[in-house]
């Protein structure tokens, strides 16, 4: 008994369980009792009253008749911890609404007695939970008309928000301006159009009383609706909940939580950090974070990660890298993600399998929520008996809200990630080409600041000739405007490059360009134009560090290029060339400042240390090679891109030949025999008929159909003869869709597509060239030493043994 030593109404101190008292009946059963006075005088009676064998229950004393009784057990089936008993001295005690409120006061007794036991067992306390121990309990109750606002609230209430009642003017807002600013949105979620409050559901609140003092309070209440079925008033108790005050453990924990989750980039990050928090301070076996989406869970972080460790279901969808289960397979789970309040399960819990599988000992499910809605859920289990205490209630309380609001946040980064990553993709080469006598490798790594996309870009270009251009630039800054500049940038070097402009020209116009746009962005840039068969190359920079260079020796050096001025900023900038030979063997790097310079690493220390990653490197592999002058920093203030040419020669050069077509009646005649003196002397006679009949066609086209200089191009290599036809007019030729017996012309394009292996037209310098490609002869292709060779590798004219 509480409130005095008993005896009260003449009740006795103590009820025997398998008694026949209400109190038992009701602790027995799990269902509530409430006895009007007749009912109560007839309970437990075997004999009509005043007859010989009518014996009160339990030995209770004589009660007054005007006594009604309710009776309320308290905790769940799995654990009952005893019962709520209420006496009043009315006929007609217990109205609907008094009964629920009632119900919801014992919900609140028995969280308090729970919190309260596990306080004595941490403690190893040996005394009754009863008396001092539950004056934190005493609560009050409200009414809430839903269509008006207007609470009536009891004294008790008001006591516990620290408001006189001859101030307090019945609207429910001037309790909402004691709450804590916090715990306003989880309050009136409670009272939101279409939801209804759970059975059972518990919030808990703080508020600031006028003397400044912080409290905890609890809160249950029910919606009752009209005939309807339309919400019509709220009934509600009010309880001191300071048990649920954090210690200064829990405070320590959730600030180190708090703070790891700020820096956690991505959901996978998130989960990790709740792992590392809280598996070890709860001494849980398993921690489970999972996103909801839809109706299923997606699971971020299992630990442990063995499959072995978790439920069928679970173990089940450990094939992909992101495992989920559904929620309809978890009912129990899914409740608690709609109730939105923290669950835990003591040991040997009712539950399905999935979920007794993941904490025999105790369960604990953290549904998180941010913004109003649950974005997750994390599961805590132990597999050895583990009994809850408050202490472990406020902080995974905490810890849910902190996660939800990360996992949020984590969304928003790797979607703006993922958009970064995709932008900075779209605008840098996906591959690069496949080149004779060399291979090209490159990396990127954008800022970890910011959005993550920069202006750093890299390119290697094919010409024609057997050259190649490599270019590496970077436009100031590293974000989305830096990005857009870099892809125009390098659209349009790419292009003044294909058409067959000497670098500095490539360089002046890009210049141009940058100048013209509207944007006060400039960018810097190193354009490389290499002779892959004779390995001469010239180099442009504009504002960019010098290249690097690794000699086959493994010294290096830095290459004394003359530079001009950054693109965007001198219209008659200069931008001169510098050539230079390249033995096979020679690793050429470019690379930007991003690698070299940051704000602890001076420019010429950055330079000294990619160059002692150089000549320590092995050049056999390209790729490892660029891996290893990135090296291991994870924090990175610039973006970085280095592009890494190994030179290694050509074993076998094209052969090459040109003539100058003259506009005369017989140029095609003579164009015909400069050919066929040519492929006679390469040794080319399986297709010399062919390549007549495509140098014909395309000369013609060319005289016919355009003015000004007219070029022929022979290149012999390896297994293709190529020949190309350059023009002064940049209009490419149609081919005729269909030509019919009476056409006079049209057939020429025609013939060379049916000659060819291939054929097309490419954009040069103030004109263009139509070329084509004739598949040789086995018998005629080359082999390593430049002459031709048969099918199985003999040179021509040698015996067969």
């Amino acid at each position: 008994m509480v409130g005095g030593s008993g005896g009260l109404y003449g009740l006795p101190t103590s009820f025997p369980l398998s008694g026949n008292s209400p109190v038992a009946a009701s602790f027995r059963t799990g269902l509530p009792l409430w006895l009007s006075p007749a009912e109560l005088a007839q309970y437990g009676v075997t004999a009509p009253p005043g007859s010989p064998g009518a014996e009160p229950w339990d030995g209770a004393g004589t009660l007054p008749s005007d006594v009604s009784l309710g009776v309320l057990p308290l905790g769940g089936d799995a654990k009952r911890l005893g019962c709520l008993v209420v006496m009043d001295k009315a006929p007609d005690a217990f109205d609907a609404d008094r009964r629920h409120l009632l119900e919801l006061h014992a919900d609140q007794v028995s969280a308090g007695l729970e919190a309260v036991a596990a306080r004595v067992m941490a403690r190893t306390e040996r005394r009754s939970l009863l008396g001092p121990g539950l004056d934190t309990l005493r609560g009050g109750a409200f009414t809430l008309m839903l269509s008006t606002g207007r609470i009536d609230a009891d004294a008790q209430v008001l006591e516990l928000f620290g408001i006189a009642p001859e101030h307090f003017d019945r609207r429910v807002e001037t309790l909402l301006e004691c709450t804590a600013p916090d715990d306003v949105p989880a309050l009136m979620s409670i009272v939101e159009p279409g939801r209804l409050p759970a059975p059972g559901q518990q919030v808990s609140i703080r508020i600031r009383r006028p003397n400044g003092e912080l409290r905890w309070l609890s809160l249950r209440c029910r919606v009752l609706v009209d005939a309807a079925g339309t919400p019509e008033r709220m009934l509600g108790v009010v309880a001191d909940a300071s048990y649920l005050r954090p210690s200064a453990d829990e405070v320590s924990l959730v600030q180190q939580l708090s703070a790891a989750l700020a820096g956690a980039t991505t959901i996978r990050d998130v989960g990790q950090v709740v792992v590392s928090t809280l598996r070890m301070p709860l001494g849980a076996d398993r921690v489970a974070v999972a996103e909801l989406e839809a109706d299923r869970f997606v699971v971020s972080v299992l630990d442990p990660p063995e499959p072995e460790a978790w439920p069928a279901a679970w173990r089940s969808e450990w094939r992909s890298e992101w495992p989920d289960a559904a929620c309809h397979s978890m009912p129990t789970l899914e409740s608690v993600l709609r109730a939105g309040h923290v669950a835990l399960w003591p040991p040997g819990a009712a539950l399905e399998p999935d979920l007794v599988g993941i904490g025999p000992g105790g369960l604990a499910v953290l549904p998180l929520p941010c913004e109003g809605r649950i974005v997750g859920v994390c599961l805590v289990g132990w597999d050895e008996e583990h009994r809850f205490g408050p202490e472990e209630r406020s902080l995974l309380t905490a810890t849910a809200g902190l996660v939800g609001q990360a996992l949020v946040r984590a969304h928003a980064l790797d979607a703006g990630h993922e958009l970064a990553t995709m932008l900075q993709r779209s605008l840098l080469p996906r591959k690069l080409p496949t080149l004779p006598g060399g291979v090209a490798v490159a990396r990127y790594l954008p800022a970890t600041m910011g959005l993550e996309v920069g202006g750093d870009w890299y390119d290697v270009i094919p010409l024609s000739d057997g050259h190649i251009a490599l270019v590496i630039g970077d436009v100031e800054g590293h974000s989305a405007g830096a990005a857009t500049i870099m892809g125009q940038m390098r659209t349009a070097i790419r292009a003044y490059a294909v058409e067959g402009h000497p670098p500095d020209v490539v360089v002046s116009h890009a210049n141009r360009l940058l100048l013209g746009m509207e944007t006060d962005l400039f960018a810097t840039c190193c354009y490389v134009d290499l002779d892959m068969e004779e390995g001469i190359a010239w180099f442009v920079r504009a504002g960019h560090l010098p290249p690097l260079l690794r000699f086959p020796d493994g010294s290096t050096e830095e290459l004394s290029v003359e530079g001009g001025p950054p693109l965007g900023v001198a219209a008659e900038g200069e931008f001169p060339l510098t050539e230079v030979g390249l033995a096979p063997g020679t690793v050429l790097v470019l690379l930007t400042d991003g690698l070299a310079e940051s704000a602890t690493l001076h420019l010429d220390d950055g330079i000294r240390r990619v160059r002692e990653l150089l000549a320590g490197a092995d050049p056999a592999d390209a790729g490892q090679l660029a891996d290893q002058l990135l090296g291991e920093t994870k924090r990175r203030d610039d973006d970085v891109a280095v592009l890494v040419l190994r030179y290694d020669g050509m074993r076998v050069r094209p052969t090459r030949a040109h003539w100058a077509v003259w506009r005369l009646p017989d140029a095609v005649m003579h164009a015909r025999r400069f050919t066929a003196r040519k492929l006679r002397s390469w040794k080319v006679a399986e297709e010399l008929d062919v390549a007549l009949l495509v140098v014909s066609e395309l000369v013609t086209n060319a005289i016919a159909h355009t003015q000004g200089e007219v070029r022929l191009d022979l290149t012999l290599a390896a297994d293709r003869l190529r020949i190309g036809v350059n023009d002064a007019s940049p209009r490419a030729p149609v081919k005729p869709t269909s030509v019919d017996w009476e056409s006079t012309g049209g057939r020429g394009l025609l013939l060379v597509e049916a000659m060819s292996a291939s054929w097309g037209s490419v954009p040069l310098s103030g004109g263009k060239q139509v070329w084509s490609e004739i598949t040789l002869q086995p018998g005629e292709q080359l082999d390593a030493t430049g002459e031709p060779a048969v099918a199985d590798g003999r040179r021509e004219g040698e015996e067969v043994p």
